[in-house]
């Protein structure tokens, strides 16, 4: 213990004394490397008793603290605009860096249900036609599948083309319109001798609407009315073909809609994880003090933790009719509990500057201020 290297009393930082040299050409961080390594020293015991650490010791820990303080802050800034970063390039360093909020991976989500209603989405709709035999009602659509190569299991029949002639191409027919005397109505202002056309000025558009369901209503229950039937890729149209036609169909491949990956969103260069947002170690230099604060007392911590190492090597020292027991298990016990509360306070602050956290304080601001306001007398105008 006696030749062990113990603290002189100062130090002179140089580029090259820390383990990885993230910081050594910041101004900043070389005047302050010293500066810590002194406040550290003698919160230890320094110049009562030998802390028996060298300055490259107090510089390490240094690093670490300013890297700690780092990983922190923009670990919970990447977590925070996650949503937003999702999908864009890592080509830009994001440090420093006013983030825009967008929609572009809620709308990726959502393209699914789009999928689903027919409205766009992901995945694509193609499209195929059947030869449809006269008198001939059920079809097997694997069938058709295999005659195209897909697989029997990947078809997923979207949409089916075998409507009747749509009932507003019918809308002026004489026999949709018996009983509305619509020509009677029209005379009575006036307009007999107009075409039809008059028709929409003069009737609500909720009649418009009726008139069409009417022709529908006809179509499914007075008439054989053109719809079909699909269970498990098996077609029953109605009604049955009196001719040879052809049916035209919409449909989706299954593995189409499986596919786990995005386009474009394999290799480098796409943010696709939390450990790929493009943020890198502080500038030293950049941080303020209530951010160098914590780094000091952090690195604190640190050294603590290595002073109680060092002296946990050795636990008693003989000394002339004595023996002195050392304080390491004080020393790194209580560097835990310090570096356990910094990380605490420190993630407490960041989630009390969150997006949501400050809304929540506008809107109670301006809730209260509003209360404030009412208070105000009103003055009555004269005028």
């Amino acid at each position: 213990m006696a030749n062990t290297q113990i603290w002189p009393g100062s130090s002179s930082f140089f580029p090259g004394d820390t383990p990885f040299g993230f910081y050594d050409n910041d101004i900043d961080f070389q005047i302050d490397a010293d500066r810590v390594a002194v406040f550290c020293a003698r919160r230890l015991g320094y110049p009562l008793t030998d802390v028996e650490l060298q300055d490259i010791n107090f510089y390490t820990a240094f690093e670490e603290a300013v890297t700690t303080y780092g990983n922190e802050v923009y670990a919970y800034k990447a977590s925070e605009n996650y949503l937003s970063l999702e999908g864009s390039t890592t080509g830009s360093n994001l440090n420093n860096t006013l983030l825009q909020p967008n929609l572009g991976t809620i709308l990726r989500i959502s393209d699914q249900y789009g999928v689903e209603a027919g409205v766009g989405g992901n995945v694509t709709w193609r499209t195929g036609s059947l030869a449809l035999t006269q008198s001939v009602q059920k079809y097997n659509m694997n069938a058709w599948a295999a005659t195209q190569g897909i697989d029997a299991g990947d078809l997923e029949i979207k949409r089916v083309f075998y409507e009747s002639i749509p009932p507003i191409i019918r809308y002026f027919d004489p026999y949709a319109g018996t009983g509305t005397d619509v020509q009677g109505l029209m005379q009575a202002f006036g307009f007999g001798s107009y075409s039809p056309g008059i028709n929409f000025l003069m009737m609500p558009i909720n009649y418009d609407l009726q008139k069409i369901q009417a022709i529908e209503f006809n179509d499914q229950i007075r008439k054989s009315n053109y719809s079909f039937e699909l269970i498990n890729n098996q077609l029953r149209i109605f009604p049955i073909p009196f001719n040879n036609s052809t049916l035209h169909f919409e449909y989706i491949l299954k593995s189409d809609r499986n596919r786990s990956t995005v386009s474009g969103s394999t290799g480098t260069g796409v943010i696709t994880d939390i450990s790929t947002v493009p943020y890198t170690n502080p500038v030293y230099s950049y941080i303020n003090s209530i951010g160098r604060q914590w780094i000091f007392e952090y690195t604190l911590a640190l050294t603590k933790e290595m002073l109680g190492y060092v002296r946990g090597k050795y636990s008693t020292i003989p000394i002339p009719g004595e023996n002195v027991t050392l304080n390491h298990s004080d020393l790194i016990a209580s560097a835990n509990s310090d570096k356990v509360a910094l990380l605490e306070r420190l993630r407490t602050y960041l989630e009390e500057t969150s997006r949501s956290k400050l809304l929540e304080k506008r809107a109670l601001e301006t809730e209260n201020v509003q209360k404030e306001l009412n208070n105000v007398p009103y003055t009555i105008y004269v005028g």
